[in-house]
Order: C-alpha cells, then sequence, then structure tokens
C-alpha cells in the first residue's frame, strides 16, 4: 500500500503510541473487618452452647462478643461510606444481634432489668424469637445472593430455631445442637473470608462466592442487591 503524501487538503495525522493504563490500588473492602469479627463471634456463642464454657463463667465470654459487635458496626460505617447499602444493612445486623445478646446475658447476671428469676426464661424466648425473624428476613433476601450466603443465613437461622427449642424443652441436647450449627455458620464465614482475602492479595475468588445480583439488562429494572462479592478484577472490590 502507497504511503499517503500530506497535502494541505490532506495533511498526515500523527497518532501516538496507545499505553497500558497504570494499575491502581485495589479497593477498599470492609469485609476483611466483618468476617473476622462474624466469625470469632459465632465461635464463642458456639462454644457457650455447646457447653465448653460453664454457666457459671459464661460472663467471661461478653468481651469477645462485644468486641466482635464492635468489629461488625466499624465495618457497617465503612461499607456505608463507600456505597454498599446491602453490606452495611447485613453487618448492622449482626453487630446488632452480637451486641443485644451481650447485654441481655450481662443483664441477667448482674439483674440490671430487674427480672426476676422465674421470667428469665421468658426474657430468653423474647430475644430468641425477635432475632428468628430478622434472620429469616433474610434468608428470603439471600435467595437473590450467592448460594454460600443463602447457607449461611439458613444456618443461622436454624441455629436460633434450635436454641428456641432448647429454652422450651429445658433440653440441654438441643442448646448443644444449636452450638454445633453456629461452629457450621463459622465454618461458611471462614470461607468467604478467605475469598475476600484472595481477592484483596490479587487472586481470585472461588465462583461459588461470586455473584452479580442486576437483573437482566434489557428488563428495565434495577438490582436488588449489589455484588456481595467480586467477580472479576474490573469490579468493586467490596465484600460484605
Amino acid at each position: 500500500m502507497a504511503t499517503p503524501i500530506p497535502s494541505p487538503e490532506q495533511p498526515v495525522r500523527l497518532v501516538p503510541p496507545t499505553e497500558e493504563p497504570a494499575a491502581g490500588p485495589l479497593a477498599s473492602d470492609p469485609s476483611m473487618v466483618a468476617f473476622p469479627s462474624f466469625i470469632v463471634g459465632a465461635v464463642t456463642l458456639g462454644m457457650v452452647l455447646i457447653g465448653v464454657v460453664p454457666a457459671t463463667a459464661v460472663g467471661a465470654s461478653m468481651p469477645i462478643v462485644i468486641a466482635a459487635a464492635a468489629g461488625m458496626f466499624l465495618a457497617t460505617i465503612w461499607a456505608a461510606r463507600i456505597g454498599e447499602n446491602a453490606s452495611a444493612g447485613i453487618s448492622s445486623i449482626v453487630g446488632s444481634f452480637l451486641l443485644s445478646y451481650a447485654l441481655l446475658v450481662l443483664g441477667l447476671i448482674h439483674n440490671w432489668y430487674g427480672i426476676a428469676p422465674t421470667a428469665v426464661e421468658d426474657a430468653q424466648k423474647v430475644f430468641v424469637i425477635s432475632w428468628i425473624v430478622i434472620v429469616t428476613m433474610l434468608v428470603l433476601v439471600a435467595i437473590r445472593m450467592p448460594t454460600v450466603f443463602l447457607l449461611l443465613f439458613t444456618l443461622v437461622d436454624v441455629s436460633l430455631v434450635l436454641n428456641l427449642l432448647g429454652i422450651i424443652q429445658s433440653s440441654a441436647n438441643m442448646s448443644k445442637a444449636a452450638g454445633w450449627a453456629l461452629m457450621a455458620v463459622a465454618a461458611v464465614v471462614v470461607y468467604l473470608f478467605l475469598s475476600a482475602a484472595s481477592h484483596v492479595t490479587g487472586g481470585n475468588e472461588p465462583p461459588s462466592a461470586c455473584a452479580s445480583c442486576a437483573p437482566p439488562s434489557n428488563s428495565g429494572a434495577l438490582p436488588f442487591l449489589p455484588n456481595v462479592l467480586p467477580c472479576t478484577a474490573t469490579s468493586r472490590g467490596k465484600g460484605l
């Protein structure tokens, strides 16, 4: 092909060479705080229910639970500031559960609320039933999320139901089953944490930890939930 000859009517246009865009820092990820806080809270509550911690020393586990709640609230603020509303909502729910549990246990131990010994069981029922309602709501929401989150919230719901049955029937076996369900919850969150940690260190997440919850592009609908965990290098990198 002949080389074009520049002329006043058709000058030669010089095209600068394209440069690869500089790789910027990875997006911030509040799940790096939320998941470890969730794990330590679930493990602590699980050991309490299983009986690793005797009933006379349950108060010793409350500092851990309160610290876990503080971590969840920190993740809530972090997620909200970067626009991850669903992540912020879930983190705040988990943090509220942990904090309310610690306040209930400490209140019963020190008689802060003036609850008669004969009414302690009823107070526990109110607590557990209230949170069963909230977690069941999360289970319904998780239908639109990755399967691992549906499994996670279902296990939490199962643990609460078993705990309620243990209170109603005064069954130590039911309480232990609830504790083991919480240990399974902790195992699922460990998987999620490893997935998030793999991403922030430059790796890839397992496929089941990734999902884009947006509807089809031609549906005209808005996403029901944002991406819970990033699936590609171009995603936002924000998790639970």
